[in-house]
């Protein structure tokens, strides 16, 4: 089966693209390393030729709600017309564990993404998912190698990126199903605990300081709000053991972005 990844460079995409790989499908990489820039249509059509689903794992670094909100306007609104055009039968989309309930800017982008999926014209599903067990080594890249580090104060339940794309190939060769139910990780643990776990497991030091952002949005993070409420599927890779795994070698904080 042949099927696109939108983002197919990033931290999730690219567990995306060795699942379709061996599993025996054709992965097309939709990213602007590979002449595909989501914001404009130029290759679109080309690119989607004979493709039967979509993956979109694309991503932005924008933190503010309107540039946030124009992104997601522009790519998911790019992508879902060139689909139609080129008759592809599923749309699945990754999206974030209580993006509905804490107020932060880039999360209207997500939400607005939600609406444009389960709204448009190719049958879609969108998956949400809590943050990678990659997200602490993107907080830490943030420090800038500073001895103190400053740790949004919240609680995650973190999951494998791995096990994420799995889920993601998984709802792409199934029919659309709409909302899923969210995936998440099996602990609940502090995020500062993970950033002082990864530390250690680097061999660096610092000093790890849970801060708890200002607003309603750093209440509902602290408050745990970015925790599944429901009943969903759980990854099995807990944080400790992914630190084991070559996973953890592969990521490139610098290159990513690190929002909750």
């Amino acid at each position: 089966m042949k099927i696109a990844v939108a983002g197919g460079t990033g931290v999730v995409g690219r567990h995306v693209v060795r699942e379709l790989e061996t599993g025996g499908h054709e992965p097309v990489v939709l990213s602007r390393s590979r002449g595909i820039d989501l914001t404009r249509t130029d290759g679109l059509d080309e690119a989607l030729a004979g493709v039967e689903a979509v993956i979109d794992v694309s991503n932005t670094t924008a933190l503010s709600g309107r540039a946030a909100v124009t992104f997601f306007d522009a790519t998911t609104g790019n992508l879902l017309a060139a689909e139609e055009r080129a008759a592809v039968g599923h749309h699945v989309a990754l999206s974030i564990v209580g993006v509905d309930r804490v107020p932060l800017g880039y999360y209207q982008g997500k939400l607005r993404q939600e609406e444009l999926c389960l709204a448009g014209p190719v049958p879609a599903t969108v998956l949400r998912a809590t943050q990678f067990h990659e997200f602490p080594a993107q907080l830490i890249a943030r420090s800038r190698n500073s001895p103190v580090l400053a740790i949004p104060r919240m609680w995650s339940q973190t999951v494998a990126a791995r096990e994420v794309a799995a889920a993601l190939v998984a709802a792409a060769l199934d029919q659309a199903a709409g909302r899923l139910p969210d995936l998440a990780g099996p602990r609940v643990e502090r995020m500062e605990d993970l950033v002082r776990q990864l530390l250690k497991a680097r061999g660096r030091r610092g000093l790890v300081v849970p801060v708890r952002l200002p607003g309603r949005a750093g209440r509902a993070m602290a408050e745990g709000l970015l925790l599944p409420t429901e009943d969903g599927s759980r990854g099995t890779l807990t944080f400790d053991q992914w630190l084991a795994t070559g996973d953890a070698e592969l990521v490139q904080p610098a290159a990513q972005r690190a929002s909750p």
